[in-house]
């Protein structure tokens, strides 16, 4: 879910105004304005001529804001979004504090305030009887060794080619189509455990299809909790992808087909499969010491650690933790996780993220080392229906940038 960066170097070259501009592609009073704001700090150059700026602030920046100005070449890179916020290390859905919505109100109940901005309580999501069992046959048919990513793009176009009405993108019809389609995604999953009665909630619904286990309150209310935490993060990879297909007028089954592809990456969704073998691995041998060495000595980062948007720690990893603690399951993997965290320190300042914490989940109770990515995509599929929804109000193809030819010049013989 992160991709984690290399520690800032204490001596990089700061930036001048010229340059911070040109990375968040905006004028030069434009990064003014964002330092009268308090979005960018700033320092005077030597001498006192202009002034400097941090790097690795300007690119979080360029990443939060997404902002661009309309470009010569008719390009149109501006992304509006109401939807989130990301600064000084919190997030915000629609204005309210992302972490706070996930402590106190369901995955659904968020789904609905991130969609319509409105809070619905008890609002359950319900798959269609005839979709459900399209998705089924369809997953069904897969190689027993398919992994859950891909059980969930079969699942969305089986699910499509359900719905006739699919192509039309009005709020109420795209609204209609998604609260059918997300509990269709957790239906059509395979189930390892116990399933209760219809009319539970969706991390109930999810959560024999992931573990063996039963479910209990506390680990219960840390899946629900993940869920709603995950909604959306801006705009990650996935959801530019969801994006740029709503921008070609595709349907919203087609959009989280887009995004479901992109989260497949290593770099993204699976991300939390590699925290989740480095904790099982730190449970396992007793210390968590041994397996970060290993990670340094090979070269290979530490999974779990850091994220660009943060110099703290992930306030989605920090919620979640808090709630562990009351899981008695989670003891063991949530001390060798802070052990994970202490240890990478006297090499590199990074802070827990995201992937760390859902791998306490997932190791604590014994899922696999997809579980996270699983859930990752059930929960993020409510933001690229969101995303969606804002770009289906753009002007169509908007997002067409211009590519830099790099080869060789013209005329050419031909070959």
């Amino acid at each position: 879910m992160t991709d984690q960066p290399e520690p800032g170097r204490p001596d990089a070259p700061r930036l001048t105004t010229r340059e911070a501009a040109e990375l968040l592609g905006v004028k030069p009073e434009t990064v003014y304005a964002y330092v009268s704001r308090g979005q960018l700090s700033s320092e005077r150059a030597a001498g006192g001529r202009g002034s400097t700026f941090d790097a690795d602030e300007v690119r979080a920046l360029a990443r939060r804001s997404g902002r661009r100005e309309p470009s010569p070449a008719g390009g149109d890179l501006v992304f509006r979004t109401g939807i989130t916020l990301i600064e000084r290390d919190r997030y915000y859905f629609r204005g309210v504090d992302a972490t706070e919505l996930a402590r106190n109100h369901s995955y659904e109940e968020v789904t609905e305030w991130l969609w319509t901005g409105e809070l619905r309580p008890g609002v359950r999501f319900t798959a269609p009887s005839e979709t459900l069992a399209a998705a089924r046959r369809t997953v069904g048919a897969l190689p027993a060794h398919s992994g859950s990513t891909d059980r969930l793009r079969v699942a969305v176009t089986a699910a499509a080619a359900t719905d006739p009405l699919r192509f039309d993108l009005s709020p109420g019809a795209v609204l209609s189509s998604a609260r059918s389609l997300i509990p269709t995604l957790v239906g059509a999953l395979p189930v390892l455990g116990s399933t209760e009665a219809d009319g539970g909630s969706l991390a109930r619904e999810l959560w024999p299809r992931l573990t063996a286990r039963p479910a209990d309150a506390p680990a219960l209310a840390v899946l629900d909790a993940a869920l709603a935490l995950l909604i959306d993060h801006d705009l990650a990879a996935s959801t530019l992808a969801a994006r740029v297909a709503a921008s070609a007028r595709a349907h919203p089954y087609a959009v989280v087909s887009a995004g479901l592809g992109v989260l497949e990456g290593p770099l993204h969704g699976a991300a939390s499969g590699l925290a989740h073998r480095m904790l099982q691995e730190a449970v396992d041998r007793g210390s968590a010491v041994p397996v970060v060495a290993d990670h340094l000595r090979t070269g290979r980062p530490v999974p779990g650690l850091g994220h660009r948007l943060y110099r703290g720690e992930d306030p989605r990893a920090r919620t979640l933790f808090a709630l562990l603690e009351d899981v008695p399951q989670a003891a063991g993997a949530l001390a060798a996780a802070r052990e994970v965290v202490a240890t990478t320190a006297r090499h590199a300042p990074l802070h827990a993220n995201i992937d760390l914490a859902l791998a306490v989940l997932s190791v604590s109770c014994g899922m696999a080392a997809e579980a996270g990515e699983t859930v990752f995509a059930v929960s993020r599929t409510a933001g690229w229906i969101a995303h969606a929804m804002e770009e289906y109000g753009e002007r169509p193809l908007r997002i067409r940038p211009s590519g830099q030819y790099t080869g060789p010049r013209p005329p050419r013989p031909a070959p």
